[in-house]
């Protein structure tokens, strides 16, 4: 028999059951270790699960774009989690980690000064996901910012954080040829990169107004 819930709306927070919560892990980043509990689709409750929670938290990425030479701002830096593939320097938009009381949008703002030296004018809130919601609390908001791409040069980071970052100005179009070739793996530079690619046109009249 088929429920009357919209798709997705059958259960929600009130439906599980947080029996303990331990942290296994405190460095650059955390590790949490939950036992819970929760309701099943066809009636009753779960036995209680056991699962492993890498801790991130909020975050917001920006994919700059110029309107005026219909252009993007690419940063490239190395990754961790790519040490062991064909591309530890990875081809990414700005993005970071809440990490004091802040909205999204004033995080993807402080990134582009951090990351490209770039200041980021109107904004355009494009999604919000979990990258790996199976073992992570990340949820990424993403958004495209316009840019002066003439403006974006040079290497940026903080030393603090280890971070050295190359600045790469493209055309919109060669940034998207990137994501068809496969050469750009992050979750969220092929979102916003293929959404500007569908609405490019839109988001250029509004901006130039």
């Amino acid at each position: 028999m088929q429920d009357n819930q919209p798709i997705g709306e059958k259960f929600s927070s009130q439906d599980l059951e947080i029996l303990s919560k331990e942290t296994l892990f405190q460095g650059f980043f955390r590790m949490v270790k939950y036992r819970f509990k929760h309701r099943l689709f066809e009636g009753g409750w779960s036995q209680p699960i056991e699962r492993e929670m890498f801790v991130r938290g909020i975050a917001a990425a920006v994919l700059p774009y110029d309107p005026v030479t219909d252009s993007v701002v690419i940063i490239e830096q190395i990754r961790v989690g790519a040490l062991e593939h064909a591309h530890p320097w990875q081809l990414e938009i700005v993005a970071g980690i809440l990490d004091r009381d802040e909205e999204p949008e004033e995080i993807v703002r402080r990134e582009a000064q951090e990351e490209a030296g770039i200041t980021i004018g109107n904004v355009e809130r494009i999604t919000a996901y979990y990258p790996s919601s199976g073992g992570c609390n990340e949820k990424l908001e993403v958004y495209v910012g316009e840019v002066d791409a003439s403006l974006a040069k040079g290497i940026h980071g903080l030393d603090y954080e280890g971070e050295d970052i190359k600045v790469h100005v493209i055309n919109r179009e060669q940034a998207y040829q990137l994501v068809r070739e496969g050469r750009i793996e992050n979750g969220a530079s092929i979102i916003a990169l293929q959404w500007l690619q569908l609405n490019y046109e839109t988001l250029r009249k509004q901006w130039q107004k």
